[in-house]
C-alpha cells in the first residue's frame, strides 16, 4: 500500500494498515518534505509540547516491519498518481489542506499582509517559508479569525521570548520575535462570541501570558450580541462566554502588551500605500429568530484600526493532486467515506482512497484524524478481502524508487529522517530545548544523506542549520 502524506491522518492510516489481522501488508509512506509527521511538526504551536508528543507513537509505528518512509518526494511532480497505482495495490491520499483562504478585499496584497499559514510555518521551521520575513516593527497587529490557529498566532506575538526560547521554535523566528515592537494584537471575529470556533483551553491561555492583558468589551457579551439564543448554549460555548466575561470584568493593568478581542466586525479593505497601515472594518449585527441560529448582517457602519501587520486565519483548503478526482468547490478529494470516486459515474475508483482534511475538510483535532483514518482503512481492507482492488500485479516498489533516483530525486528514508532527528535533538540538548530545527531544504537533505552514507546532490545550508 502507498500512503501519500505523513501527517496525523497518514501516520494513523499506516499504523492501522500494518496492524490488519491476517494480512501481510507493506506500507510505503510518501511525503513531499524530508521530515515526517506533517502539522504536528510544522503546525502545532511550539509552546504546546504535549500535543507534539503524539509523534512518539508515530515513531514507534515507523519501526514496525513493513513500514517504509520516502520523504522529499512530491507526488504529482516527482511521481505521478498513475505511477503509484502501477506500483501498489492501493493508494491512500492524506495530503491535508495546505492552502489558506483569502479575504478577497482590496489591499490584501500589500506588504505586511500575510496568511496565518505562512506565519505558522515560519515560526515552526517549515522549509517552504524558511526565508520569509515579517515586519514586527509596528505597535499594533491585527489577526483576522476566531479559531484556535488565530489564537496560536496571537500567543506567538504576545509571549515573552524567554519562554519561547525553551521550545522548538525556529531560530530565525525567535530572534525576530525577541526584537518585536508589537504592543497590541487585535483579533477580529465577524460573528458574536458564542459563534467563535476557538476552544476554551486556548482562550484561557491568553489570560495566562505574562505581562499581557486581554480586553473584551462587555457590550459584546450582551444576549442580543451573541445571537439572541437566550443563553441556551452547549458546554464549550458556555465555557467560552464565562472566560470572556472574566476578561471583560478585569480592570486595565498597564501591561507591556495587550490582546483585544473584537466581535461582529470584518475587514472590507486593508489600507496603505505600498504596505499595510490599517484595516477598514465593517460592523455586523446578528439577525435571527429567538432561540435559533443567527446570521451576521452588515450595518453599513465603518471604522478604521491602525495596524502595520495583518495576519488572516480564516480557514484552509485542500490542494488538488494531478490525476486524482478533486472537488474544487469544497477543496477536497471527491470521495464517499474515504473511497475516492469517479466524478462522472460516481462509482469508487479501485484501489484509491483518502483520509484526513483532504477527505473531510479542515476540522477537528489530531485525534479526529485517527477515527477518520480508521473509517477509510476499514473500507480499504474490506475491498482487499472482497477482491475489489485493481486486479493487476503491481511492479515492485523498488523499481519506482530506482526511477526516482534516476530523476534526481533525493529520497529521504526512515534512516535519513532518524539522522535529522538525532542531529536536531543534539543541537537542542545543551540549550535545554527539545530540538533546534534545521529549516532549509539543503541542510535537511545533507543531514539525511550523512546519516545514510549516501552523498547529497546539493551540500550546503546556512551556518545556523548546522
Amino acid at each position: 500500500m502507498a500512503v501519500v502524506g505523513s501527517g496525523p491522518a497518514g501516520a494513523f492510516a499506516a499504523a492501522q494498515l500494518l496492524a490488519t489481522p491476517g494480512a501481510a501488508i507493506e506500507v510505503h509512506v510518501f511525503d513531499r518534505l524530508p521530515t515526517p509527521w506533517g502539522l504536528v511538526r510544522a503546525g502545532v504551536a511550539p509552546d504546546h509540547p504535549k500535543i507534539k508528543s503524539v509523534t512518539r507513537v508515530f515513531e514507534r509505528n515507523a519501526l514496525l516491519p513493513g513500514f517504509h518512509l520516502h520523504g522529499n518526494v512530491h507526488v504529482g511532480r516527482d511521481v505521478s498518481h498513475d505511477e503509484l497505482v502501477g506500483h501498489f495495490h492501493a493508494v491512500l491520499y492524506a495530503t491535508g489542506a495546505p492552502d489558506d483562504r483569502r479575504l478577497g478585499v482590496p489591499g490584501e496584497e500589500l506588504a505586511g499582509s500575510h496568511s496565518a499559514t505562512e506565519f505558522v510555518g515560519w515560526y515552526n521551521g517549515h522549509p517552504d517559508v524558511a526565508g520569509a520575513h515579517f515586519d514586527l516593527s509596528a505597535r499594533r497587529a491585527v489577526v483576522v479569525g476566531n479559531g484556535n490557529v488565530a489564537l496560536d498566532v496571537v500567543r506567538m506575538l504576545a509571549l515573552d521570548t524567554d519562554e519561547l526560547a525553551r521550545t522548538d521554535i525556529a531560530d530565525a523566528a525567535l530572534d525576530a520575535l525577541a526584537a518585536s515592537r508589537v504592543e497590541e494584537i487585535v483579533v477580529l471575529g465577524r460573528r458574536g462570541p458564542a459563534d467563535a470556533a476557538f476552544t476554551t483551553p486556548e482562550l484561557r491561555e491568553l489570560g495566562r501570558i505574562a505581562d499581557c492583558e486581554v480586553v473584551v468589551d462587555p457590550a459584546d457579551l450582551a444576549a442580543d450580541a451573541v445571537g439572541g439564543t437566550g443563553g441556551s448554549f452547549g458546554p464549550r460555548v458556555a465555557d467560552n462566554l464565562e472566560v470572556l466575561a472574566e476578561y471583560a470584568a478585569r480592570r486595565p493593568a498597564g501591561t507591556r502588551r495587550r490582546i483585544v478581542l473584537r466581535f461582529r466586525v470584518f475587514p472590507v479593505e486593508l489600507t496603505g500605500t505600498g504596505r499595510v497601515t490599517g484595516v477598514r472594518l465593517g460592523h455586523n449585527e446578528l439577525v435571527g429568530p429567538a432561540g435559533g441560529p443567527s446570521v451576521p448582517v452588515p450595518t453599513g457602519r465603518l471604522s478604521v484600526v491602525d495596524a502595520g501587520l495583518v495576519l488572516r486565519s480564516i480557514g484552509y483548503v485542500g490542494r488538488a493532486v494531478p490525476g486524482v478526482p478533486f472537488d474544487a468547490a469544497t477543496g477536497r478529494i471527491d470521495n464517499v467515506r474515504g473511497r475516492v470516486r469517479d466524478p462522472v459515474s460516481g462509482t469508487p475508483l479501485p484501489g484509491v482512497y483518502t483520509a484526513g482534511w483532504i477527505k473531510r475538510g479542515p476540522s477537528g483535532v489530531i485525534g479526529t484524524n485517527k477515527k477518520c483514518a480508521q473509517e477509510t482503512v476499514s473500507l480499504l481492507v474490506e475491498d482487499l478481502v472482497a477482491g475489489r482492488l485493481h486486479g493487476r500485479s503491481p511492479d515492485p516498489a523498488e523499481r519506482l524508487l530506482d526511477r526516482l533516483g534516476r530523476r534526481g530525486v533525493e529520497v529521504v528514508s526512515r534512516e535519513g529522517w532518524s539522522a535529522i532527528d538525532a542531529h536536531e535533538r543534539a543541537l537542542g540538548e545543551p540549550l535545554s530545548r527539545p530540538r533546534v530545527k534545521l529549516v532549509h531544504l539543503d541542510a535537511l537533505l545533507s543531514r539525511a544523506a550523512a546519516g545514510t552514507g549516501v552523498p547529497a546532490v546539493g551540500e550546503g545550508g546556512s551556518a545556523t542549520d548546522d
